[in-house]
């Protein structure tokens, strides 16, 4: 990938602390970018803004941000604002899972599902849009294959995840002659910490992960991918071929797709299913 293309560029990047978001921040200040790293974890934000100046020289502004709090994402781009003057790119990544059946699930999980990965979205967008919008820049959802085709025992997340589309779509058709280029970003399984963090049905932290992270997309690879999908604009990208087999399925085939993911699931460990 060329260079150029990043260079200067100033990229806001929420859920910086690991995973995507990490992966991202450190390609991003790789290939020149002015990167600005947002989550709750400061040390662990500083940290990685300390190896991304060591590896690559690149600049860095690191933001404590809560995403479910409205002030927080408005202080997230004002302080952007302040140290780099414009916005390139907002990466809306921050994002929370869960793993439970909706009829043992207590509804204050869905709230904070739709606080963090939708609302989140909601708040950082619309501080940022007029930045955006003057650069003639990108803004980002990270929503998962769960965005378009639905995985039981993760009714919040995917429902989340649909919105987060839902919204992002529209945002598109509404700037059509003004320069935003809108990208719905949807990776397949990807290694991270994600599933270790994902909530039960009684809110608490799942705690491990039920998946063999090791077969999984990693996420540096699923940061290039999204680095690419940038440089071109494009509007819709969905990763991994059990990732597009399962949206084109779920598209032509919406029951077959329903037998399939209840299959798949109820062979994971521990399967809210069993």
């Amino acid at each position: 990938m060329r260079k150029s293309v990043f260079k200067d560029k100033v990229i806001i990047i929420t859920g910086a602390s690991s995973g995507i978001g990490l992966a991202s921040a450190k390609l991003f200040g790789s290939l020149g970018a002015k990167v600005v790293l947002a989550s709750r974890r400061l040390p662990l934000l500083e940290e990685a803004a300390a190896q991304i100046a060591a590896e690559s020289g690149a600049q860095t502004l690191c933001v404590e941000t809560d995403v479910t709090k409205e002030e927080d994402c408005k202080a997230l781009i004002d302080k952007t604002i302040e140290r780099f003057g414009k916005i390139d790119i907002l990466i809306n990544n921050a994002g929370l899972s869960m793993r439970a059946m909706f009829k043992d699930l207590d509804l204050s999980v869905i709230h904070r599902l739709m606080d963090v990965n939708f609302w989140g979205t909601v708040y950082c967008t619309k501080f940022a849009l007029p930045y955006l919008i003057q650069s003639k820049g990108s803004v980002v959802g990270v929503v998962s294959v769960a965005g378009y085709s639905a995985l039981p025992a993760r009714t919040g997340y995917s429902a989340s995840k649909y919105a987060i589309r839902g919204f992002l779509d529209t945002l598109r058709i509404e700037h059509l002659k003004d320069g935003l280029n809108v990208l719905v970003f949807a990776p397949g399984y990807t290694s991270s910490n994600v599933r270790n963090a994902a909530l039960t049905a009684d809110g608490s932290a799942q705690g491990e992960t039920p998946l063999d992270e090791s077969k999984l997309m990693s996420a540096e690879s699923c940061a290039k991918w999204l680095a690419r999908s940038l440089a071109v604009r494009r509007s819709q990208v969905v990763l991994t071929a059990l990732g597009k087999a399962s949206v084109f399925t779920h598209n032509v085939f919406p029951r077959l797709m329903d037998w399939f993911t209840y299959s798949y699931v109820s062979k994971e460990a521990n399967s809210p299913f069993k």
